[in-house]
């Protein structure tokens, strides 16, 4: 998901804190910033996705904490697969890391926090009274918070579809459809799917993929364009696919640029994940303080608001309203009956299955 650096898309932007942003963001931050004196770093480095998703950021926290705290937020736009590495390698050999945030997937989060090199977030103030998806679960503490919940929908091009939106992902095995559907380039949000697509079910998951492994084989011949992010957007764009698994917030935010783009969850369901926030272990004290009051201030009312509105997805703040355009949709779960719709699968099935799941993906596509 959403693994390599972005193309900026456009998206609407409103100041974040007007006036009284530094009293109010002083606040936000909870009383440490005001009790306690920490040096202040001129930048607080934060990986993260491009695109629409870089500007919901930036809108929604990045500006704001500024405003309150007076710190620069660089935002780095590596691969999260590749900076991974980097960090390990520095938090094992005694090196400061080379960011101070990670924006990250649930699962890769835990993979790094079960490796030891993340910070434990719990003595956060704005931990406080959040939703239940905040907290990661299996995990002692909060070695990562959750941020949000997002789900990888049907999207599709509504002139190729008359006569209404897809009622099942068979439709990718179409032949009329053939080199204009789209799959994320290691099967990341399908790979559980595909299992149900093929005749499976979620009990055989992770304990036997086959079903998902000879969809994709029928799928091969329909030759489907494996990409990223940015890439979905842009095939949209220029009208080359008709169908693609990608995240809401893509689909969303090509629509609001004026691309004839819809989403809909078909019958078998769709994968629902989370992302979060984690700080890497290695950092100067002073540092780590601020690293972790980013994450503080991503977690207030007001930064989950603008971030996950722009984002079109549901915080983990409780009782902030949908965004008119999403109202109802089940790609913005919200209600157990929502969720209900959609396929989760836990944290640790992903983390020691999906590598796997991706060889198997590459092997299929590209062998």
């Amino acid at each position: 998901m959403k693994n390599k650096p972005l193309e900026s898309l456009t998206m609407d932007r409103r100041d974040f804190l007007k006036t009284s942003a530094v009293v109010a963001g002083s606040v936000a931050l909870g009383p440490s910033i005001a009790l306690a004196e920490q040096k202040k770093p001129k930048e607080i480095i934060v990986r993260a996705w491009g695109g629409s998703w870089g500007e919901a950021l930036k809108t929604g926290v990045a500006d704001g904490f500024t405003q309150a705290t007076g710190i620069k937020v660089r935002l780095d736009f590596t691969e999260d697969n590749e900076i991974k590495p980097k960090i390990w390698a520095a938090v094992d050999q005694g090196r400061i890391p080379p960011i101070h945030v990670n924006w990250d997937t649930t699962t890769n989060a835990t993979i790094s926090a079960l490796r030891g090199v993340t910070v434990d977030l719990s003595d956060l103030s704005n931990l406080k009274g959040l939703l239940p998806l905040a907290k990661p679960v299996g995990m002692e503490g909060y070695p990562l918070v959750n941020t949000y919940a997002y789900v990888y929908v049907c999207a599709y091009r509504p002139e190729a579809f008359p006569d209404g939106p897809p009622q099942s992902w068979n439709v990718l095995l179409d032949p009329k459809f053939k080199g204009r559907v789209a799959l994320y380039d290691d099967g990341i949000g399908f790979n559980p799917i595909a299992v149900i697509a093929g005749g499976g079910s979620l009990k055989d998951i992770p304990g036997n993929m086959e079903p998902g492994y000879a969809f994709y084989k029928k799928l091969k011949a329909n030759k489907p364009l494996l990409g990223e992010d940015a890439d979905f957007t842009t095939w949209f764009q220029k009208g080359e696919i008709d169908l693609a698994c990608t995240i809401s917030v893509n689909a969303r935010a090509a629509k609001q640029s004026g691309i004839d783009v819809a989403w809909t969850v078909p019958k078998e369901g769709c994968k629902v994940d989370t992302d979060g926030l984690w700080v890497p272990k290695g950092l100067p004290a002073n540092e780590e303080y601020w690293a972790k009051e980013f994450v503080n201030f991503a977690l207030t009312k007001e930064a989950q608001k603008k971030w996950c509105s722009l984002l079109g997805l549901p915080p983990v703040y409780p009782g902030i309203e949908p965004p008119a355009d999403l109202a109802g949709d089940v790609s913005y779960p919200t209600k157990p009956e929502d969720f209900a719709k959609l396929v989760r699968v836990p944290s640790k099935v992903l983390v020691e299955n999906q590598p796997k799941w991706f060889a198997k993906f590459n092997e299929i596509f590209q062998g």
